[in-house]
């Protein structure tokens, strides 16, 4: 049996997504991968307004080490967007991100998920959540 989509209530802290012409593919929506696109820029808004994250100087980052998608209904730019995102999990240095697609509706177009695992940037080895950031996520998880 297939899972309904998720509603906008499902999520917890939101964020506008700008579509672009060359997001369309030849069969007039947005193609499926610009989505994991529109993910990465929903989980990387949050991080950086909520958690102070510093992509460039930070020592520790983010790997997505996982990702996955479902699709619900066909987008088409020009269309306004908002990005919908709320935690899942977390783990001592890492994290399952879960977001969706709204398109002028109550009910995602595409709902994703993806698991950051956090590392030191010089080693690339796991490392706990920085406070801040973990402070963050807890905010924003799912009941």
């Amino acid at each position: 049996m297939k899972t309904p989509p998720g509603m906008r209530h499902d999520y917890l802290w939101f964020t506008e997504l700008t579509t672009r012409w060359m997001d369309n593919d030849v069969f007039r929506h947005i193609n499926n991968v610009v989505f994991y696109s529109y993910f990465d820029t929903i989980a990387n808004q949050f991080l950086i307004d909520e958690g102070g994250f510093d992509f460039v100087n930070d020592d520790e980052v983010g790997y997505v080490v996982e990702s996955g998608c479902r699709y619900h209904a066909a987008v088409r730019h020009p269309c306004r967007l908002t990005g919908g995102l709320r935690i899942a999990h977390i783990g001592r240095s890492s994290v399952r991100y879960e977001m969706a697609v709204f398109a002028e509706a109550d009910q995602a177009a595409a709902e994703g998920h993806f698991t950051h695992v956090f590392v030191e940037r010089a080693s690339e080895r796991p490392t706990p959540i920085p406070a801040r950031i973990r402070a963050a996520m807890e905010r924003v998880r799912k009941p």
